[in-house]
């Protein structure tokens, strides 16, 4: 019986990875494959905007479907790549973009980790070197033996 399981969950799995992580129905698909294919590039530049880090593919959403819808309708048009993920922009903004622009709104985007890095390590070595200094302290004065060997009991001098 564990054989049994075993194997249609291996079946399952099997099929399941297949598939793919595509949620584009049948219905929407293109009859030329190759058209088919530019559709799948395209679509693979544009982000779902309700599910924020999927592709319009990878996306169950009405949305996303729609914007797969057109896609394919701007493809069948004879319209470019570009000119697709331009319309697309100019209708969604530039958030549909899987890959933000370089440009003057989006500079934070791509300098901002390295920012982030090289201030984190500037607070570390100053942490580190004031951890250094406190450590290096002066020895103690012969007043300061004195006090510390008034509050320790007898005996415990040679520490």
């Amino acid at each position: 019986m564990k054989t049994l399981c075993s194997l249609a969950m291996a079946a399952s799995l099997s099929a399941v990875a297949l598939t793919g992580a595509f949620a584009v129905e049948p219905n929407e698909m293109l009859q030329d494959p190759a058209l088919e294919a530019r559709a799948r590039e395209v679509s693979q530049h544009l982000r779902c905007v309700q599910c924020q880090n999927e592709t319009i593919d990878e996306s169950n959403a009405q949305i996303a479907r729609d914007m797969r819808i057109l896609v394919r309708q701007h493809i069948m048009n004879g319209d470019t790549n570009e000119e697709i993920i331009e319309y697309m922009v100019s209708r969604y903004g530039d958030y549909v973009l899987l890959k933000p622009r370089f440009q003057a709104n989006t500079l934070i985007l791509w300098f901002g980790p390295f920012v982030v890095l090289l201030v984190g390590g500037f607070v570390v070595a100053r942490r580190m070197r004031a951890a250094s200094n406190t450590a290096a302290a002066a020895p103690l004065s012969d007043e300061e033996r004195a006090a510390i060997g008034s509050v320790l009991p007898p005996g415990d001098d040679e520490r």
